[in-house]
């Protein structure tokens, strides 16, 4: 849900500086992560600004795929789906970050496979065909890409002593069989990431749970800036120590531009950012599935507004 972009935010520049190999060499690099064959062009004017793609995976196994702990392959075919989804654009000035989360239900086309949700692409094909299916999606051209799986989730929520939540209402989610009452509270590794992913219980179903995720990642920034600090060398430590615990991203990050993205967003904080959904024109039953059907030309309008101010 949060990787390196906008789970660093605010960490201390100076031990930044010094942590940047030892924390940078410790992160996970995904080999091969990006498609082959033709590819969006680059923003004719975009100045430095980066796009990231984002994934929280909903492997089933038992052991951790993603970050240093992982002890099994970050994907096998057929064995996990992208659960949560989102482009984030970083402007060239490092000010403002724009995340636009992208259903997991939209159907959409998969190249070489027809259409489908575009979570299927992450499981028929692992990191290149996901980020192959988005951009064609969107036109946009991914520059990193960065996953966290259910374990890692958990682990990095533990790691800053839980993310502050504010529930709008009673809830139950059949499904998971949990129940969330209304009110402001902590939330551990387990319950949030139970909060993350319900969408049974709530008026809105996906939607809902969209919004509990970009609540969660608001949440989140706001803890790490008060944990990791250059007063509090332990606090950043343990922080570095749970990102690339948890954490894989594409082996075109250098140490160099993870020291580089921290550093620029060292005064950014969870105001700064903008939170937005791919828009969505119906949603129908498809091949027996329930399925989102979005407005690729708004999509694509929206987001080229965003790279011309960026």
């Amino acid at each position: 849900m949060s990787v390196v972009l906008l789970a660093v935010l605010g960490l201390g520049a100076g031990a930044l500086w010094w942590g940047t190999n030892h924390y940078g060499d410790q992160v996970t690099r995904i080999p091969d992560a990006f498609p082959t064959g033709p590819r969006p062009p680059a923003p004719t004017a975009d100045h430095g600004a980066t796009t990231f793609l984002l994934a929280g995976v909903d492997s089933r196994s038992t052991r951790p795929t993603t970050g240093t702990q992982a002890t099994t392959r970050l994907w096998r075919y057929g064995a996990q789906r992208s659960d949560t989804l989102m482009l984030v654009r970083l402007g060239a000035d490092e000010r403002v970050v724009y995340t636009m989360s992208i259903p997991r239900d939209s159907w959409v086309p998969i190249p070489g496979h027809g259409s489908a949700k575009v979570n299927a692409a992450f499981s028929w094909g692992g990191p290149p065909l996901l980020i192959q299916t988005v951009e064609n999606l969107t036109g946009v051209r991914v520059d990193h890409f960065g996953v966290i799986d259910w374990h890692g989730f958990r682990r990095l929520t533990d790691a800053v002593g839980g993310v502050r939540i504010t529930v709008p209402e009673d809830s139950y989610d059949p499904v998971l069989q949990v129940h969330f009452r209304a009110g402001t509270q902590v939330m551990h590794g387990e319950q949030a990431l139970a909060y993350v992913r319900q969408r049974h219980g709530v008026p809105g179903g996906e939607l809902d749970r969209i919004k509990h995720q970009q609540q969660y990642l608001r949440s989140l920034v706001g803890e790490m800036r008060a944990k990791a600090r250059l007063t509090n060398p332990l606090g950043t430590a343990r922080i570095l120590d749970a990102i690339t615990r948890t954490v894989s991203v594409d082996d075109r990050m250098s140490n160099g531009d993870l020291r580089n993205l921290v550093l620029g967003l060292r005064h950014l904080d969870a105001s700064h950012a903008r939170f937005a959904t791919a828009p969505i024109v119906r949603s129908e039953m498809i091949r027996g599935q329930y399925a989102l059907i979005l407005d690729k030309a708004a999509l694509r309008a929206i987001w080229h507004r965003v790279e011309a101010s960026s």
